[in-house]
């Protein structure tokens, strides 16, 4: 009996780069694998200058030597599986709920004097913590070791660019209905002297000299996002629908909704670097550490707004933003079981 032939492999035509894949790559992978120029295969360095160059030693430091490390980053997936086009698309239907919400309440009567408060002290002058955040992520970005990170980030980053502009609006909303109310002119005063606002700028000023990216990345995704949305987002709309003012419980319950999609993949970007070196579950312990003090204190400092504002003790403020980043954290740092994305 002959024996059959050797069956020839067929040539692979398309989507090499995935490598010996046996499934076709979603659109999410096609138009993100390989992407990011300055993780090119066979590079000398980063850049195509002198190895060292400022700008590739920088990188060099700052993300190829990091202590947090992978085997590959590019196994890393956003639960969302975002593209621009699918980005684009999600906040024009956002938009479209925050502009009826602004509409729906143009002609409403005036909030009472602890609502004007906590708005002129806690919500407008948030701004300028956004626009730290919004600093941070882009350089997340920037500096990430995957295209799959960097486009994440990305689109994060725009996020905090709109959550910016939507407070600068209503800034201006309210400035114009009440001018004496100092709503429009006095914030910058309040992030600079206002006692309740330094812890929470010392935290995102040294989060903006945090250069290696791991940290950069728990510093802002892991720890102080999560802590100060839930201060800045969930509580203070939670005391602003119990005063009556639906308007601010609504916005910034739209603007929850960009807050859990930045959870949802920074968990998963966290889980995959500890399921894949174990070795990084102390680096991210060791800085979570740091960052939750930093944290901690700018909760606390916020919450003695809402205490004065709204007779809400300025400790329990703090322990419920504690509360909700632990909860967000639960498993990534314990020896236990991690939990799955």
């Amino acid at each position: 009996m002959s024996e059959m032939p050797a069956r020839k492999s067929r040539p692979r035509r398309t989507f090499s780069t995935f490598g010996d894949v046996r499934r076709m790559p979603s659109e999410y992978e096609i138009v993100t694998e390989g992407q990011n120029w300055t993780l090119r295969q066979n590079r000398a360095a980063t850049f195509e200058q002198n190895p060292s160059s400022a700008a590739n030693l920088w990188f060099l430091t700052y993300r190829d030597n990091s202590p947090l490390r992978a085997g590959k980053w590019d196994a890393f997936r956003d639960p969302d599986a975002l593209t621009y086009r699918a980005y684009v698309t999600l906040q024009a239907d956002a938009e479209t709920k925050v502009h009826g919400a602004l509409e729906a309440y143009a002609h409403a009567t005036a909030p009472d004097a602890g609502s004007m408060t906590l708005l002129g002290q806690l919500f407008t002058p948030s701004r300028y913590l956004h626009h730290g955040f919004q600093q941070v992520e882009a350089y997340i970005g920037l500096m990430a070791p995957s295209p799959y990170i960097t486009n994440a980030a990305s689109y994060s980053t725009a996020d905090f660019l709109r959550r910016v502009t939507m407070i600068a609006y209503r800034t201006r909303e309210l400035q114009a209905a009440f001018p004496d109310s100092g709503i429009g002119s006095g914030e910058r005063a309040l992030w600079e002297g206002h006692d309740a606002w330094q812890p929470t700028r010392k935290a995102i000023e040294y989060a903006l000299v945090s250069y290696d990216w791991g940290e950069a990345f728990t510093a802002l995704n892991l720890v102080l996002a999560p802590t100060l949305d839930d201060v800045l987002l969930t509580q203070l709309g939670q005391v602003a629908k119990d005063k009556g003012d639906d308007l601010a419980w609504q916005l910034n319950a739209l603007l929850g909704e960009d807050s859990k999609r930045r959870g949802r993949w920074s968990r998963a970007l966290a889980d995959l670097a500890v399921a894949q070196r174990p070795e990084n579950r102390a680096v991210l312990a060791k800085w979570v550490s740091r960052w939750s003090a930093l944290g901690d204190d700018a909760a606390l400092g916020l919450g003695t707004i809402l205490e004065a504002a709204a007779g809400v003790p300025a400790a329990d403020v703090a322990a419920r933003a504690r509360l909700a980043r632990e909860d967000f954290l639960a498993g990534l740092l314990d020896t236990g079981t991690m939990r799955l994305s």
